[in-house]
């Protein structure tokens, strides 16, 4: 455990020490390279939470990534025109009230479709996720109001109190902080009662039910939570690019998000990071030098799975120890 600590702390350090370095150096895209890090382990960790402590293969919460990045879409867009949503709201550029309504959205969407997929599992589960995310992806595209296939594109940044959101180290900050935030209340979360009750529920559901706690209940809070913490990485990921599209919908990037866990290593804290870590860095390096460059990255995916089942922390820090 220790040694997990010690290398998930390494990396999470690593980050902010190359955004300042970069920003010393004028060299912003590395900043930037180091945010999109810093949010696709924020919206991996949300998935870690049902696919690392419930055992739920959701190949579906690209959907919560883009409805968390529409929202925050929706709100600028029409904070910047001056339009009202619906004849009742006129929107927001700021972040603190952008990210509440992000989540809850997502909840409320999630709830429905986590009521009907937690009655399925397996390959099942799988499929009806993946439905429901393509069913939402469809939808977007269709939407002509806010850009259809084309996406949506917003003229600023959204605001935080007190914080340029326009000078890239300063959104990194805001991220970085938002990620470590979600890393400690998750890691509050599975050394909780809720916490060892969804492993119970990964590991023997009649065990569960025979002392009085409903499975499918505990799944679907966990569930809700997951979606909730996707959607605001989502939001963040619309600011970071200023753009929003349906692409963010996509299968593929709800599979994203599963290879990042894997990657690291499934369940554990800092699996999500080092994972998003090791993607980018790949992504970087060999997208410069050839140009599919998913098919090395897959021989590399393919020796984790292989040879270290625990990710890149369980082979450098041994098994995970369910509490």
């Amino acid at each position: 455990m220790k040694r997990e600590i010690a290398i998930g702390l390494f990396f999470a350090l690593a980050l902010p020490a190359v955004a300042l370095i970069a920003n010393q150096m004028g060299e912003t895209f590395y900043i930037s390279l180091v945010t999109r890090i810093a949010i696709l382990a924020l919206a991996a960790t949300g998935l870690n939470l049902v696919l690392g402590l419930g055992g739920m293969v959701s190949f579906g919460h690209a959907a919560f990534f883009g409805i968390g990045g529409y929202v925050a879409g929706i709100l600028a867009s029409h904070a910047s025109d001056g339009t009202m949503i619906f004849n009742w709201f006129s929107g927001s550029d700021q972040m603190l009230v952008i990210w509440p309504v992000a989540m809850l959205v997502a909840g409320l969407i999630a709830l429905p479709i986590g009521i009907i997929s937690l009655r399925t599992s397996g390959v099942y589960f799988i499929m009806i996720t993946l439905a429901f995310a393509q069913m939402i992806y469809y939808f977007a595209i269709s939407w002509p109001a806010y850009g259809g296939e084309d996406g949506l594109s917003l003229a600023m940044r959204n605001n935080f109190p007190g914080v340029n959101t326009l000078k890239p180290l300063s959104f990194f900050l805001i991220a970085y902080a938002v990620l470590m935030v979600v890393l400690f209340l998750f890691s509050r979360f599975r050394n909780s009662r809720f916490g060892a009750a969804l492993e119970g529920a990964r590991q023997n559901e009649l065990r569960l039910s025979s002392v009085g706690i409903a499975p499918l209940r505990i799944r679907l809070v966990a569930f809700v939570l997951s979606a909730m913490i996707t959607a605001l990485a989502g939001a963040l990921f619309v600011d970071l690019n200023r753009f929003v599209s349906p692409s963010m919908f996509s299968w593929h990037m709800s599979g994203e998000l599963i290879v990042l866990i894997i990657l690291g290593g499934t369940g554990r804290l800092f699996g999500p990071l080092i994972g998003a870590v090791l993607y980018v860095l790949f992504e970087f390096a060999l997208g410069g030098m050839v140009e599919h460059w998913q098919l090395f990255f897959g021989l590399i995916l393919l020796g984790v799975v292989m040879f270290a089942r625990g990710g890149i922390i369980g082979l450098f820090a041994g098994k995970l120890r369910h509490g």
